[in-house]
Parts: C-alpha cells; structure tokens; sequence
C-alpha cells in the first residue's frame, strides 16, 4: 500500500499544482471582474503599492508563505483567501483526479467546479452572479455534455441532455422565485440564480441538476433560518444563494449518481437494474 501510495502521489502533486494554477487564476477573476478590470493586465501586483510579484512571490500558496502573507515592498497584508482559494482548487482538481481518473470527464468536472467557486465568492462579495461567467458555463456545458456523449458514441444525445437540464434548469428556479415572491410580497431571488442553475444543469444534465437544486436549497434554508434564529441575519436581509446551488451542483457532479442509486435502492428498489 506505501510503495502504491509512492508511485501515484507525482500524479496527484502535478494535478494539485495544476488545480492551484487555475486557483491563482480564479482569485484574478473574482477580484478584478466584479470591478471591471481586466484579467490580463497589469500582471498581478500589490493592489496598495501597485509592486508587481516577482515570479517567486507569484507561485501558487507558497508565494503567499513566501512573503508571509505580506507585501515584500510596503508589508501591507495579503488575504489569506488568496492561498486558501488556491488551496481548495488544487484538492478539487486532485479529488475529480481520484475519482474519474485521468479522462474528459475529471477535466471537465474541475473547470466547472472552479466556476462554481469563483461565483460563489462574487456573489458572496457582491450579492451578484454576472453574465459574463454564468452564460459561456451554459455554452461550455452543452459543449461538454456533447463531447462526452461523443466519446460515448452520442453525441447529439449528450447535447439534448445539456439542454434539458439548461432548460429545466431556468423553469425550476423561475418557479420558485415566482411562488417566494408571491408568499413574501418581495424578490425573492436573482436572475443570476436562474442562470446559474441553467449552467448546472447544461454541465450535469436535468436529473443531477434538480438532485443539486434541492440540496441548494435544503442547505440554504437550513443556514438562513439558523442564521435568522441567532440574529445574524434579519428576516429582509438579503442573503447570497449562489453559493448554495453551487454547493449542490458540486455535490451532485461528484457523488449525484451515487445518491440517485442509493434513495431508489431504498425506496424504489424495484427501478434499479
């Protein structure tokens, strides 16, 4: 078991690193989008002194223990979310790694997990979803789903499978927003969440889409009502529910399946083969 642990752990150091990159990326893209700057330029850089990192300083988790957690010009203190965003994209591209191997599908699942989190922090930051991340993750989405269904010898029924889940995906929340809106006489809920839903259910397809959707919301209720009964949050205070949907369509693209086959083994054992 040591000496297996040994032969696989270059592959997971790579992938790791891998992730931390696309880590270091999505901390550019949830600081500079909301504000509208670019992401290419300037190279990344004190947002206090304007010192652009040296390429030492600029390596993905170490540069921040580096320069210990402090600008090396004017020792201005860097957030230490910078590393932990970079930290739990590289787990998450080493987790979809373990678990679907090196395939189209681990490849995939770790960009659109990334996208869930760098929406979630915009959202959490900003109490907005923007157009310019959920509406391409609908277009990748169906472009994965087709290129799946392609390396299965389907494509236009991995297609169709995207767009029903988009599709599905629009309808389910509009819904819900509609009856919220009508039972507490106020929005209930963005736009941008019915985009982000879409989004998921283009990546997962509209059965693992509505397993996530309800475990969005299940947490979601669960956390805004504690957080009301403690008095942290008021009962019209808006509260961001990107990041719970975006929790549910992590959980329903790495183990969905699996929770699917479980409740109908348990309740409907007659429907599985």
């Amino acid at each position: 078991m040591l000496s297996q642990f040994w032969l696989t752990f270059p592959a997971y150091a790579i992938v790791f690193a891998l992730g931390a990159s696309v880590g270091s990326f999505a901390n550019v893209v949830v600081y500079r989008l909301p504000a509208g700057l670019s992401l290419l330029w300037p190279p990344s850089r004190c947002p206090r002194c304007g010192h652009r990192l040296r390429r030492r300083e600029n390596v993905p988790v170490l540069g921040w223990l580096w320069l210990r957690g402090h600008c090396a010009h004017c020792r201005a203190p860097i957030s230490p979310r910078y590393p932990l965003v970079e930290t739990i994209t590289g787990l998450l591209f080493v987790l979809v790694f373990w678990l679907y191997g090196l395939s189209l599908t681990a490849f995939g699942y770790g960009l659109f997990l990334t996208g869930l989190l760098v929406l979630s922090l915009i959202d959490f930051d900003t109490m907005t979803l923007p157009n310019a991340i959920t509406q391409p993750a609908v277009v990748l989405g169906l472009v994965f789903q087709t290129a799946v269904g392609w390396q299965n010898g389907a494509p236009i029924e991995g297609l169709m499978a995207g767009v029903v889940g988009a599709v599905v995906g629009v309808w389910l929340v509009d819904a819900i927003r509609l009856v919220a809106s009508v039972a507490f006489k106020k929005e209930a809920m963005g736009a941008g969440d019915a985009k982000l839903t879409a989004a998921i259910g283009a990546w997962l397809g509209w059965k693992l889409m509505l397993l996530g959707g309800f475990l969005g919301c299940a947490v979601g209720a669960c956390v805004g009502g504690l957080a009301m009964a403690l008095g942290w949050l008021g009962r019209s205070q808006p509260m961001p529910f990107g990041p719970f949907l975006a929790l549910g369509g992590a959980i329903a693209a790495l183990w969905g399946d699996a929770i699917v086959r479980g409740y109908l083994e348990l309740f409907f054992p007659s429907l599985v083969t």
